[in-house]
């Protein structure tokens, strides 16, 4: 099912989820993320995508991983979205990430608004994501949104964010 989602800044884009036929559309964004957003989106240093994490991204039949794509009107993939959630459903990761070329358009406020939607209605009770400490952008981008940020007791260079269940998501 395709959603149409509205930035603040006016742009539409169009989100759905992953199909197997996606896997070469999927590589070919990844050539247009940074490296340094490779390294925040797969906490660790990463060159290439490799053909099992494509694989994961697009024909995921475990009922407890969602995988969402963000397309421009042009038919751009310009954003891919995860949320991994436990055996029980209770608690889910969600990772983003945005083609280089389509940051400050409000993009990944909407997609992460979104995934948390779909949290919500599908009875998650929290949403986390694991954050390299250097990711400012993102680590703010939740704070704004009403994650909360707490520190990793094991790895100081990581944070964790997380939203409970029904917290409003601002405008």
């Amino acid at each position: 099912m395709n959603t149409t989602l509205t930035t603040h800044s006016g742009f539409r884009f169009d989100v759905r989820g992953a199909r197997p036929e996606d896997e070469p559309t999927v590589a070919e964004f990844f050539t247009h993320v940074t490296p340094e957003d490779l390294r925040f989106r797969f906490l660790g240093a990463v060159r290439e995508v490799s053909h099992e994490r494509l694989v994961a991204m697009t024909r995921s039949d475990d009922t407890h991983i969602h995988n969402f794509l963000a397309f421009a009107p042009d038919g751009m993939l310009i954003a891919v979205a995860t949320l991994a959630s436990d055996p029980a459903d209770r608690r889910g990761e969600v990772a983003i990430c945005i083609r280089d070329d389509r940051k400050h358009l409000g993009v990944s406020w909407e997609l992460l608004a979104h995934v948390a939607r779909y949290a919500d209605e599908h009875g998650l009770e929290t949403i986390e994501s694991i954050e390299n400490r250097e990711n400012r952008a993102a680590i703010d981008l939740e704070r704004e949104m009403g994650f909360t940020v707490t520190a990793d007791p094991d790895d100081a260079t990581l944070v964790l964010v997380q939203r409970k269940r029904g917290a409003s998501l601002p405008a």
